[in-house]
Order: structure tokens, then C-alpha cells, then sequence
């Protein structure tokens, strides 16, 4: 009996050695059974405001080029020029791309936001186009130009009518000129501000329309070969990423800044806007 019990308890033992032996086998090839799955990293996700063409376009060529490099990038496109900003300023999105800096900082100034430039893209050539007249010599007598309302653009629209001859301003108002600042207008010019996105429509009814290329390509315009005037080459109002102060600097953003001024991009403007907007860096 005494020797039956003995022979148990050996037993016993053994089993629960060879138990834990098994244990510790399992345990220690649990790491080496780690898949690359596993530990891959998952893309950083933002979101992008944009509006139209071409910068909707351009925001699609970078989206697989930021995949490359770790950022899955949204592309929201909203329906007006106002909720791009709003967007930003609330956190909705991480960065917008449709606006110059003078807009940019109007935007700032009437809400207290701190959107800043990120990087400059391109230079959309500006232009006064009329489907009723070939030269702005023809403009008769009060006639009405149209120009978008927003402060920064009605500005660059009067400063571009008064190069043209068209009007005098106020010296030195610059780009913060308002209809207040004419100070001359020979031929009793009337004018109309609009938003942004009326402005080709306008262009049936009104004498001559002031926008950017982006507004006048859809109806098949292009600065060099339809608008009776255009803006200087010494304009500052790049088409600019924006971002906001306390994420300008995040690595994502900044990805997005080095994409967006690529040579795929300058590459694009090139083949495909070469007449309505010029790569600005």
C-alpha cells in the first residue's frame, strides 16, 4: 500500500513537471509568433477642405503620394467660400486648400480665428472677361462691372480696373480698396458685388466680370486668350494650403506641404493650366 502510494505521488510530480516544462515552451514562443500585421503602423488621418477645380485636382494627385508616406488624406469638398474656413477654424477639418492669403486674413480679422499660410501652390492669372464686348475700349457709359464681395477680392478687382485705366483709387489703398476710395470714374461705371460662386453667372448679364481662372474655365475662358484685361504679374494672391496655428507644424501637414509644391504637381499645372495658373514655387 505504502509503496503503491509512493509510486502516485512520483507520478504526480512528473506530470506536473512536464505540465510546466509545456508552459513555458508555449510562453516563450509566443513573440516569435508576432505577425507583421501586428506590429505595422496605421496611417495618420486627415481631412482636407477644398472647393473646385483645380485644386480639387491637385489635392487628387497627392492622396496616393501621401499614402506612401503614412497619411490618408480626405478630400472634403464643401459648397461655398465661407465654410472651407469655418470648417478649419472649428477643427472639423485639418487644412484647406482653395483661398489666397489676403482672403485667408479677412477670414482672421472679421473672426478671430488663426488660420496661417502653410505652403504657396500656384498663381491663378486674374482677369476682367465680357461676352458682350472684344476690348475694354468698348465699355460704354455706364456700363456694370461685377466683382466678388468679399473685402480682399473687391480690393484686387478695383486695383486691377484701375491699371487698366478704367477708375482712379485713393493713393496708396492698395488691395484694401473699397468703391469709397474711387476717386475717379470718367465713364459712370456701375458696379455690382457678388459672391464668389455667382460670379459666372453673372457674366451673362452684366458689361465685364473680374475672377479668377478657376471661375472662368468651366465656361471654356482662359486669361491669355478671353479677358480684356488681367492682373499684374506682381499679384499677392497665391493660391496657398492653409492650416491652422497650433497644427501647421505636425508632421502630417507638413508631408501634405511637401506633396502639394512636388514636382507631380508642378508637373500637372504645367500640361493641363499652363494658360490660367503658374506654379509658385
Amino acid at each position: 500500500m505504502k509503496k503503491t502510494l509512493k509510486y502516485t505521488l512520483m507520478l504526480l510530480v512528473l506530470v506536473m513537471i512536464a505540465a510546466g516544462c509545456g508552459n513555458n515552451k508555449k510562453t516563450e514562443s509566443t513573440p516569435e509568433a508576432t505577425t507583421p500585421a501586428a506590429t505595422a503602423t496605421e496611417p495618420v488621418k486627415i481631412k482636407v477642405a477644398s472647393l473646385i477645380p483645380p485644386m480639387t485636382d491637385i489635392l487628387d494627385i497627392v492622396k496616393p503620394l501621401l499614402k506612401e508616406d503614412g497619411v490618408d488624406m480626405e478630400v472634403v469638398i464643401l459648397s461655398d467660400n465661407v465654410q472651407p474656413n469655418e470648417a478649419l477654424a472649428n477643427k472639423e477639418v485639418d487644412a484647406n486648400f482653395f483661398q489666397h492669403v489676403p482672403y485667408m486674413e479677412q477670414f482672421n480679422a472679421s473672426k478671430g480665428s488663426k488660420l496661417v499660410e502653410v505652403q504657396p501652390v500656384y498663381d491663378a492669372i486674374y482677369g476682367g472677361y465680357s461676352k458682350r464686348y472684344k476690348s475694354i475700349a468698348d465699355l460704354p457709359e455706364g456700363a456694370t462691372l461685377v466683382m466678388a464681395n468679399d473685402p480682399s477680392n473687391t480690393g484686387r478687382s478695383l486695383q486691377m480696373f484701375a491699371k487698366a485705366g478704367l477708375i482712379k483709387l485713393k493713393e496708396g489703398v492698395g488691395i484694401q480698396a473699397t468703391q469709397a476710395d474711387i476717386t475717379e470714374n470718367a465713364k459712370k461705371f456701375k458696379f455690382q458685388e457678388v459672391d464668389l460662386l455667382m460670379l459666372a453667372r453673372m457674366l451673362d448679364d452684366a458689361d465685364l466680370v473680374a475672377m479668377t481662372p478657376a471661375y472662368a474655365s468651366p465656361l471654356g475662358l482662359t486669361p491669355k486668350k478671353d479677358a480684356l484685361i488681367t492682373e499684374g504679374s506682381d499679384s499677392e494672391f497665391t493660391i496657398t494650403l492653409v492650416a491652422r496655428e497650433d497644427n501647421k507644424d505636425s508632421d502630417a501637414i507638413q508631408k501634405l506641404a511637401k506633396r502639394i509644391s512636388g514636382p507631380e504637381v508642378k508637373k500637372f499645372l504645367e500640361d493641363n493650366y499652363a494658360d490660367i495658373a503658374l506654379p509658385a514655387f
